[in-house]
């Protein structure tokens, strides 16, 4: 598993929880005081007993602190990054759902060992879509709900959400549109402030 997953668990949990939560999950999944590197790849096992020590820990369904996870990595002022690099998809929120086909060529420029998963977006009527999520990385598409969420209000939309399920090949997230400019925004320019 790349590291900046581990390292996302380990911020979001840090910055929400505190040190000592963080330190109790990790003893709970016997790895020890481990410090995740954002740039170094862990076995999946590693991954795997940090969601079941999280879930534990919080005593939360995994796909619930998996979607607030989402929600933490777009709002969280520390990463004021991924969200410029999610803005960059469009001007609406509805021309931000039609960048997302392109987000895992995105994130691979970023980081070229970074594997998401692929992404579909499918249009219908009335403002309504289904993002279909390849599969790859444990509880993805419930972070990525997070992701979708943070940035409706990111952009002032008002959207419903909500996980449809899987197969084999994909899950699905349902995504209605009901007001594209519901509410003011937050303010976004092309260029980075300085200052």
């Amino acid at each position: 598993m790349h590291g900046l997953v581990n390292r996302a668990l380990q911020s979001f949990v840090c910055n929400t929880y505190g040190q000592d939560r963080w330190k109790r999950m990790l003893d709970a999944a016997g790895l020890g005081q481990v410090e995740f590197e954002a740039m170094f790849t862990y076995e999946d096992r590693i991954t795997e007993k940090l969601l079941a020590a999280l879930a534990t820990e919080l005593d939360r369904p995994l796909d619930d602190i998996l979607e607030d996870v989402g929600t933490y990595l777009v709002s969280h002022p520390e990463l004021e990054r991924l969200r410029r690099l999610l803005r960059f998809g469009g001007e609406t929120y509805p021309d931000f759902l039609h960048s997302l086909d392109d987000l895992p060529d995105r994130a691979r420029l970023a980081v070229p060992d970074l594997d998401l998963p692929t992404l579909e977006l499918r249009e219908y009527t009335n403002g309504d879509y289904c993002l279909n999520c390849g599969l790859g990385l444990p509880g993805f598409t419930y972070t990525l709900m997070g992701i979708l969420r943070a940035m409706a209000d990111d952009y002032g939309a008002l959207v419903l959400l909500d996980y449809l399920g899987g197969s084999e090949r994909c899950e699905q997230i349902s995504i209605s549109v009901i007001q594209s400019a519901f509410s003011e925004g937050r303010t976004f320019e092309l260029g980075a402030s300085h200052g």
